[in-house]
């Protein structure tokens, strides 16, 4: 995906100081201390106030390599997080997942921070890993005017400090909360949550008491209300190795695979004539996704008979798809070819469900409101081309949105940056829609 320069020329002001004060006075706002309103401009001027200070968190948290795979460095992130949440005077908890993670000796830790007295759960969801970067100068993240580049600064580190930052801002203010928000932060998003998410919904740690969920990826200024579900393999195919003068002795694993993706073709040709009727980006695609040969290798030399040729496999389901059915369908194709003679093996390397929440729950109505009243335009509503983490609180009943600053097109790239004003933004509107959800 073509990545975007940023814009560094000064932004036309959306923030409206009327609009803000109108959406607080229809939110019959809750009490600051001394039994005064909140006001926009107190909450407005806060934020901004402080975006040296974000910039400056941001970078620190860019700064450590939280690359994943293979997932290392977690517990330095965990330890600066933790650090900082409770300078801030927030209760956290520190959950550290047993054993380590295979190849780093990391131990993964997941973070639980409050804000708020109450039964009623508002979720802040984040993750602090990122992917491999292309460079280690990714690393050493460089500020230039209002934009933060570095590998994380857009996917998500950048949206972990506008969460911190909206609850410092309500804790600042005094807004009393019917409720309270959950800071949760977690490893290993980028390879499926398995000791991240996955962990803590098995632990039933997840969504405890939740009226609601925000995460906070890039999503390019759109509202994420659904994500496609995934189930991606590693496929191994077997031969006989012999020199090329013998090749009647061996037996050829790449001629095998290749029969092996034929018939996975068929089944592509299928599964990509259905579309989903989600609304989706203007560049994306409504059809099902089978995509093979993402990673691919094999043989030992261009003399020798491959003796291993191995290929993957990424299969991206539409809301409207069955998980076990379509991955069912894929483990048929294999065990059709291992029953005609072709040996091979295979690994899940993730799994992961879709999920879809409506725009007309009461977390989707608050969240479209404190949008507008920040930037002046309603959200659009859209499903995610990938695999999100709503996932994990959707299919427990609670609504579930990924809403976030970054462009989702400069993300995992080269030069990853976000624009820190639009973190700014974007604290303003968990802040306002925590508001708004947890009313006293």
């Amino acid at each position: 995906m073509e990545e975007e320069e940023p814009d560094c020329r000064p932004p036309t002001p959306k923030w409206s100081l009327a609009s803000l004060s109108e959406f607080l006075a229809w939110c019959d706002m809750s009490k600051l201390k001394g039994e005064s309103k909140v006001h926009a401009k107190n909450l407005r001027a806060w934020l901004r106030q402080r975006e040296e200070e974000m910039a400056g968190l941001l970078a620190e948290l860019v700064a450590i390599p939280t690359e994943n795979p293979p997932g290392k460095n977690y517990r330095a992130c965990a330890d600066l997080l933790e650090n900082r949440l409770k300078l801030a005077g927030l209760e956290c908890e520190r959950l550290e997942v047993s054993g380590t993670k295979d190849g780093t000796g990391e131990v993964p830790v997941c973070l639980v921070a409050e804000y708020g007295r109450g039964e009623r759960v508002l979720y802040f969801h984040g993750h602090y890993d990122v992917v491999p970067a292309q460079s280690p100068e990714q690393f050493q993240p460089v500020l230039k005017e209002h934009f933060l580049f570095g590998r994380g600064s857009c996917d998500m580190k950048g949206g972990i400090v506008a969460m911190f930052y909206a609850i410092l801002a309500l804790k600042e203010c005094g807004a009393e909360l019917d409720g309270k928000i959950a800071l949760m932060l977690v490893p290993d998003e980028e390879t499926g949550g398995e000791r991240g998410s996955t962990w803590l919904a098995a632990q039933g740690r997840l969504g405890r008491g939740a009226i609601g969920m925000l995460l906070a990826e890039p999503t390019s200024g759109v509202v994420w209300n659904a994500n496609r579900g995934a189930i991606s393999l590693r496929i191994r195919v077997l031969g006989k190795s012999a020199h090329v003068g013998l090749q009647h002795q061996g037996e050829n694993a790449f001629e095998r695979m290749h029969e092996v993706v034929r018939r996975l073709q068929e089944l592509k040709q299928e599964v990509e004539q259905r579309a989903t009727a989600f609304n989706i980006g203007a560049d994306q695609a409504r059809q099902s996704i089978l995509m093979l040969g993402g990673q691919s290798g094999g043989g030992t030399n261009f003399n020798v008979v491959p003796e291993e040729c191995w290929f993957t496999v990424d299969r991206r389901i539409n809301p409207e798809e069955n998980l076990a059915e379509e991955k069912g369908r894929l483990i048929e194709v294999l065990e059709s070819c291992k029953r005609e003679g072709i040996p091979l093996a295979w690994e899940i390397l993730q799994e992961g469900q879709s999920s879809a929440c409506g725009e007309g729950e009461r977390l989707g109505v608050a969240l479209a409101r404190s949008v507008r009243a920040v930037t002046g335009d309603p959200p659009r509503f859209e499903m995610c081309p990938g695999l999100l983490e709503i996932r994990f609180y959707a299919i427990q009943g609670v609504p579930a949105y990924a809403y976030g600053p970054g462009l989702l097109s400069v993300a995992h790239g080269p030069n990853e940056y976000i624009d820190v004003r639009k973190i700014i933004d974007c604290s303003a509107i968990y802040a306002l829609t925590a508001i708004d959800l947890l009313q006293s």
